[in-house]
């Protein structure tokens, strides 16, 4: 898996969050942490794009090569911002998988929703976006 690093604007009502490696992506969020969910769904849907359109996918850049050839890094360097490394994950790809739990569990969750399947993602991904910043 590749992991880019996003620049993520920490100065505005916003966070906002851009790619250096990947020009016309960006995303926002109303705080650092829906910001890094929002920057991953970008970069997978920005990346998927590409794709489609037959272009090629960059190496991901380091830091320092990013300061040296990004042209928008002289104004980023004077705003306050942190980075963060995203993983590119394919956006579009379902797989599936078998999990397994307790039965008790997968009742209640029958009682609640007609799919399992969306009811877990759903439920992964706001667990696992509410936890994407505490490593940060």
């Amino acid at each position: 898996m590749k992991h880019y690093i996003a620049f993520i604007s920490i100065d505005g009502p916003a966070f906002s969050v851009v790619f250096p490696d990947f020009p016309g992506c960006i995303s926002a969020g109303k705080n650092f942490e829906d910001a890094i969910r929002m920057a991953h769904e970008a970069l997978s849907g920005h990346v998927e794009c590409m794709k489609d359109s037959k272009l090629k996918i960059p190496q991901p850049s380091s830091l320092a090569q990013i300061k040296k050839s990004w042209s928008d890094w002289k104004e980023w360097k004077k705003s306050e911002y942190t980075t963060a490394l995203i993983a590119l994950v394919p956006s579009h790809e379902t797989r599936k998988y078998t999990i397994s739990m307790d039965s008790s569990l997968m009742a209640r969750i029958d009682a609640v929703t007609k799919n399992r399947s969306a009811f877990l993602a759903r439920a992964a991904e706001e667990i696992l976006g509410t936890r994407a910043g505490a490593g940060s």
